[in-house]
């Protein structure tokens, strides 16, 4: 709910202003003069401060100084009579948002509070989408039953407000998943904010995920706002949750409950909406036994449970992803990447302990090291494979001896450009004995 605190010393002119204020449903305090300004924004969080520029005790120009220091993200709209013009735009200069003159039409001052309020909005999405903007968005792909039953629980899910945990393997596209979820709900238009609980030390993620207030610890020479708040009104996803610390997971659990939280360091409660996701490839209720995560949290995260399953029980998707993410990578030869049905054969019969991110890795690795637009097995590492090697071959040395000149003649040639005059010269052999060789092995 947006907060609003009026400083105003007219009372009718107070009172007037509150009362079209609370009109649009705004939580309003309001205030007679500065000194009692500065002890509300004390206790309490304001998207905006309206406040008149001649007040006793404290005019509008020290307290904009304040609320600079004790709020800086909070906007300010100075109030000012047609004498004190330029005091106003001293105030612009010294950092108020906007100013209107005395007397004027209220539906002018909600104007001028709605710009302010849309601007922080789009300031908060801009928080969050620099860091959403880094991230290439692949999706997820797939076609098998395995995906099929991801992409029905996500439908079905998405536009609720469920709380939802996704676990499954490392790679899997757990937080692809969760994007997936994002973008098919209600707030696909508001902030998609992530945080990754394994990546920040234990002593930092309270202030990461809830805040901090200035002063609450050494360094904090300013107010500074969680991924809770950033996430408001949007969905907010908690990355490898199993190793969120002990005595946060109480703190998260009143949050999944009420909805409100306090910054470090701060006294007054904090109300977001804010749809919760959750991934782990932990096993939580073996952290549960052992006394590692809360028993409560885990029944208040898995309302709905979404299990990405590993590359090695979907394998026919195997070719598609190949394919989806040979795309992200630019072709030297101004044409698509493409893998050959041999190098497919061969990454069919991996085991992919790393999922579908190892595949991605491999899919990059082979683009900068082939020599041409299409993967062959040469360009896989070879310990995953190398030709018909992948098939069971036995110990027969001709058919071992032709996969090696195979693979020998098709990087030869990849390396020479397709050139056979200069492809016969590197391997030492005459243009006719290559012309032979590539036709006996279907080299094209």
């Amino acid at each position: 709910m947006v907060r609003i605190l009026l400083a105003e010393d007219d009372e009718i002119m107070r009172i007037s202003v509150y009362d079209r204020l609370k009109q649009f449903d705004w939580d309003v305090d309001q205030v007679e003069n500065g000194l009692d300004g500065v002890k509300m924004l004390e206790k309490n969080d304001y998207h905006l401060v309206i406040s008149d520029i001649r007040m006793p005790g404290m005019d509008g120009i020290q307290l904009l100084e304040k609320i600079k220091t004790l709020s800086p993200e909070t906007d300010i709209i100075i109030m000012t009579a047609y004498g004190s013009v330029n005091d106003a735009l001293d105030c612009l200069r010294q950092g108020a948002s906007d100013y209107i003159l005395k007397p004027f039409d209220m539906d002018d001052l909600i104007i001028r509070c709605n710009r302010l309020l849309d601007f922080q909005r789009v300031k908060n999405q801009v928080a969050t989408l620099e860091e959403n903007c880094r991230i290439v968005d692949r999706g997820l792909v797939g076609k098998a039953p395995a995906m099929q039953q991801v992409y029905s629980i996500i439908s079905q899910a998405a536009p609720t407000n469920t709380t939802i945990l996704i676990t499954g393997e490392s790679g899997t596209g757990k937080e692809l998943a969760a994007r997936a979820i994002h973008k098919a709900s209600l707030r696909r238009d508001k902030p998609f904010v992530s945080i990754n609980c394994a990546a920040i030390p234990e002593g930092l993620m309270e202030s990461e995920m809830f805040g901090h207030e200035r002063g609450a610890f050494t360094g904090a020479d300013r107010k500074r706002k969680g991924k809770f708040e950033l996430a408001d009104n949007g969905t907010l996803l908690l990355d490898e949750l199993g190793d969120l610390p002990g005595p946060l997971q109480a703190k998260l659990l009143r949050v999944l409950q009420e909805g409100a939280f306090e910054r470090v360091g701060g006294s007054s409660t904090i109300n977001v909406n804010v749809r919760v996701l959750a991934c782990t490839s932990k096993d939580l209720q073996k952290e549960v036994d052992e006394g590692r995560f809360r028993q409560d949290l885990l029944f208040r995260l898995k309302v709905i449970p979404i299990v990405m399953p590993p590359l090695r029980e979907h394998r026919e998707d195997i070719p598609e992803l190949c394919n989806h993410f040979l795309k992200e990578f630019n072709s030297p030869y101004n044409t698509p990447f493409s893998i050959s049905q041999e190098a497919l054969s061969c990454l069919e019969t991996y085991s992919f302990p790393g999922n579908a991110r190892e595949l991605h890795n491999l899919m990059e690795r082979a683009s900068v090291l082939c020599s041409g637009p299409v993967i062959y097995p040469e360009d896989l590492p070879t310990e995953l494979c190398a030709i018909e090697s992948c098939k069971e071959t036995g110990f027969n040395l001709a058919e071992n001896m032709a996969i090696a000149e195979k693979v020998c003649l098709r990087k030869a040639l990849n390396h020479c450009g397709g050139n056979k005059t200069k492809t016969s010269e590197l391997l030492g052999i005459s243009r006719k004995n290559l012309w032979e060789k590539l036709k006996n092995y279907d080299i094209d």
